[in-house]
């Protein structure tokens, strides 16, 4: 590892220091702007001697144009083949996004005029990625080189869609005679991701309305893309159907309708990410509700309109599911004693004085496990106690301003006691077959002598041995008579002793 280590080091000193970022280039919309570093050493150098970075990430005004609509007309005032044109860009290029291709007004004649656009050009019309040096380099929604980072459904970048809600649907038309037209779907301010399929003889038309009121409407007469309310449209016309589809966000209210145009029904059918603009916001503490000696005071939720930006009714915010109204919090204060020259408490008149609610908990239950690690558990509980000194259950909320207290925790983690074994003794015999023997013991986490081992687990304590030497027996020689002590000791054997398990 040292070896790796200074080779590492070996190849960084062979690099001067990396020298001050270029120039961005581009003022908006998103550049790119590089630094270098020389190779000091007379062999090559590994790695790269160029990095880059993203820079001026604001958005250009809308009268700037398209930085590659830009680089294609600088070639309008340069005859091509001989003749001047007017060069419009040709965009998403899958097999070469990076190359500036231009087309000729009111011709079909398509030309790469430079093999690279200038760096932080975008590679596609609906993406962040930009080329720099000639290459596509992904670039995330944070505006960052080599970022994975995406916008989510409702356009918050590395959100989690918690912004918007989804909102589909289907309209059925319904004739009668005095109606020429109806609404389909109101699409509010802020939108994304509108589509619309009309599948019938009738026709869809758009009114909208600015935040500052201002109406217009479109008839959608013809397939095509254009700009309504700086809202940017694709509209489809078939013979039996309409496709509308807005990117968005919106840049103002939109309501989808109808016009009658045959005695056959139409169905439409919408899709659109809807933003939640009313959302819980938190209050600041109320006054407390003692002035001196102790009280405590409360937060609450109102609803607010992210558009007007200012408080509405509760039921604005009730009629997103998605929105959770905040549990109050609540906090002690004015816990100076009161002084002592008036002795004199006072309460505010919204509110009577009582101690701070506080958790209260049961003794904890015995371990699950007397060994090797159990749980034991308890129950917790909101109380209050009045000035008596009676306690009574009241709501979780009024605790929240303490920390909750555990309600599990582990016990009896040391480790089981276990079967320890010792040495074998010596064989028993001399020569051919006999027994051998050993103490086990049972033996706690702290080496100690102890029971609670599983008498299935234990490990047998005698067991058969052999000694490879061969027995003689002479038979001239009669038997020998067993003297003491080894006759005393045979004789207990075969009273069948009961051997205790201590040590002795």
């Amino acid at each position: 590892s040292s070896r790796t280590a200074r080779s590492e080091e070996d190849r960084d000193s062979l690099w001067d220091a990396w020298g001050s970022w270029s120039e961005c280039s581009r003022t908006c919309g998103g550049g790119a702007s590089y630094s270098l570093r020389r190779c000091l050493s007379s062999r090559t150098c590994e790695g790269r001697n160029i990095r880059y970075r993203t820079c001026s990430n604001v958005d250009c005004p809308p009268e700037a144009g398209d930085f590659r609509a830009q680089q294609c007309s600088a070639h309008n005032d340069v005859k091509y083949q001989g003749q001047f044109y007017e060069w419009l860009p040709v965009s998403n290029d899958p097999d070469n996004p990076c190359s500036l291709k231009c087309q000729a007004r009111g011709t079909a004649l398509i030309v790469e005029l430079a093999p690279k656009v200038l760096d932080g050009t975008r590679c596609y019309t609906e993406s962040l990625d930009m080329c720099i040096s000639g290459l596509c380099q992904i670039v995330g929604c944070d505006r960052q080189l080599g970022s994975a980072v995406k916008e989510d459904n409702c356009g918050v970048c590395n959100g989690d869609g918690s912004t918007c809600r989804l909102v589909r649907g289907q309209y059925k038309s319904q004739l009668s005679a005095n109606k020429l037209d109806d609404t389909v779907v109101a699409i509010p301010y802020g939108s994304r991701q509108v589509r619309l399929v009309l599948k019938g003889p009738d026709h869809l038309y758009l009114e909208t309305k600015t935040l500052q009121g201002v109406k217009s409407e479109n008839s959608l007469s013809t397939t095509g893309s254009f700009l309504v309310d700086n809202s940017s449209i694709d509209f489809q016309k078939f013979p039996d159907k309409e496709v509308l589809r807005i990117p968005g966000p919106l840049t103002a209210d939109f309501t989808i309708k109808i016009r009658y145009a045959g005695a056959a029904d139409s169905s439409v059918q919408f899709i659109f990410y809807q933003p939640i603009i009313h959302r819980w916001r938190e209050t600041d503490f109320f006054p407390c509700s003692a002035s001196c000696g102790g009280g405590y005071q409360l937060t609450s939720a109102e609803c607010f309109d992210l558009r007007s930006n200012r408080v509405v009714a509760d039921q604005y915010c009730h009629y997103y599911p998605e929105n959770i109204k905040p549990k109050p919090k609540l906090q002690e204060c004015n816990l100076d004693p009161c002084p002592a020259s008036d002795g004199y408490k006072q309460i505010m008149p919204y509110d009577l004085y009582h101690p701070l609610p506080r958790w209260e908990s049961t003794p904890w239950t015995a371990c699950s496990s007397s060994c090797g690690g159990g749980i034991q558990s308890r129950s917790i509980s909101c109380v209050e106690e009045d000035i008596q000194g009676h306690i009574s259950p009241v709501e979780e909320w009024k605790c929240m301003y303490t920390p909750k207290m555990p309600v599990v925790q582990p016990c009896n983690i040391f480790d089981c006691p276990k079967w320890l074994a010792q040495e074998w003794s010596p064989c028993t015999v001399t020569c051919g077959q006999g027994l051998r023997y050993r103490v086990v013991l049972c033996i706690d986490h702290r080496g100690m002598h102890t029971g609670g081992c599983s008498p299935k687990t234990k490990p047998h304590i005698k067991e058969e041995c052999i000694v490879p030497t061969p027995c003689y027996k002479p038979k001239e020689k009669l038997p020998v008579e067993a003297k003491l002590p080894w006759y005393k000791q045979a004789q207990e054997l075969e009273e069948g002793a009961v051997v205790s398990e201590e040590p002795s």
